[in-house]
């Protein structure tokens, strides 16, 4: 009994300081400074930009007219009488990266923060932005529409079709694989929304017309190769989708092992909402926000992607946003008790505690 006592007595000291004294975390990467790592020596529209951090409203340098050619061509700086651009870093360029920081959820100081920099040179949608005012008026929600408010203007239900061109393809994928893609991004508008999208073989009388360009092709808003702008689409009811050609499109990270691959089933979704009539959010994690990194997916739609749509359609009667809520809080949850397990059990603390005991039951 005695010597029974002795062992619990030593596990007790030496489980008390394991507990106390916090174990030195692992260094982790977040997938946007992994993906940030991986593609830093690509050479990809934009790439330039990144010299310019730190510079703010006096400064002058070269490429800043290139600068502010970005910055008319998504919507935040109009353009010059003689439609050419200085490189001077004046005040209209110092209002249009502020009220860019405003739409991207960035901290509003009109200077090119690091920050500010990498959101610009990240790949993102071809659709210009809807740049919020500046300091501080800004609306309560953060979905956003087109110009008028366009949207499909026919009966709800309503079914629109969608068909891909014969000769604007792509052969680094299947075709299959590339028809399922966009099956489920359909698919996941047409669960909150009455509107339901049939693909059909008719490419010339189908509603929405998909097909992968490379630079200039016609519609006024040329690709830009490897990274840089992804894709377009057009407002209701143009019905018109284009893809970069020139994107390492993926429908697997797993077999597709290229840093700038691009995932298509999230490019899909977010081209999708614009065919529906939904600009830019600001958003982060929302499907409409303006951005995708290399190797990142978005699939998941927010609350505001979910009530931007149904404001222009309606809900969808087999869809509960209450319900789906619920779900997604529940899971979230779910995740961040295992995950707490997880690092608890996984430690170097536990593991050794465990050997202790085992070797204290060993000996009696």
């Amino acid at each position: 009994m005695f010597q029974y006592s002795i062992h619990v007595l030593l596990l007790f000291l030496l489980i008390l300081p394991l507990l106390q004294i916090p174990a030195r975390p692992t260094p982790k990467f977040t997938p946007e400074q992994v993906t940030v790592m991986a593609v830093k020596d690509i050479n990809h529209a934009w790439q330039e930009f990144k010299s310019f951090r730190g510079a703010r409203r006096g400064t002058r340098l070269t490429g800043i007219s290139d600068l502010k050619k970005y910055f008319h061509r998504f919507g935040y700086l109009p353009a010059t009488q003689d439609g050419n651009f200085t490189d001077e870093f004046d005040a209209r360029l110092e209002q249009a990266v502020a009220r860019y920081q405003v739409k991207h959820g960035l901290p509003e100081s009109g200077e090119l923060t690091g920050e500010t920099i990498n959101q610009i040179t990240a790949p993102r949608c071809g659709v210009p932005d809807d740049p919020p005012p500046l300091h501080g008026m800004h609306e309560t929600r953060n979905y956003a529409y087109f110009a008028g408010r366009p949207r499909w203007t026919r009966s709800l239900p309503m079914t629109l079709t969608y068909a891909f061109s014969p000769e604007h393809r792509i052969t680094s994928l299947t075709l299959s694989d590339i028809k399922a893609t966009f099956k489920r991004s359909f698919s996941r508008w047409a669960s909150v929304i009455p509107v339901t999208f049939s693909e059909t073989d008719d490419y010339g009388f189908a509603d929405i017309k998909i097909g992968f360009y490379s630079g200039d092709h016609g519609d006024g808003e040329p690709f830009d190769g490897v990274l840089g702008i992804l894709a377009h689409a057009f407002s209701p009811e143009s019905g018109r989708f284009h893809l970069d050609a020139a994107e390492t499109w993926a429908v697997d990270f797993g077999s597709e092992k290229s840093e700038a691959a691009v995932d298509l089933e999230s490019v899909a979704i977010h081209e999708i909402g614009h065919l529906l009539g939904l600009a830019h959010s600001s958003v982060k994690g929302s499907i409409m926000y303006p951005s995708l990194k290399p190797r990142n997916q978005k699939l998941e739609m927010k609350v505001d992607d979910i009530k931007g749509i149904q404001a222009l359609y309606g809900s969808n009667p087999n869809f509960n946003l209450s319900a789906s809520l619920e779900s997604a809080v529940t899971s979230s949850s779910q995740a961040a008790a295992a995950a707490a397990i997880d690092s608890k059990v996984g430690s170097p603390r536990w593991h050794l505690l465990v050997m202790i005991i085992s070797l204290l039951l060993a000996s009696n």
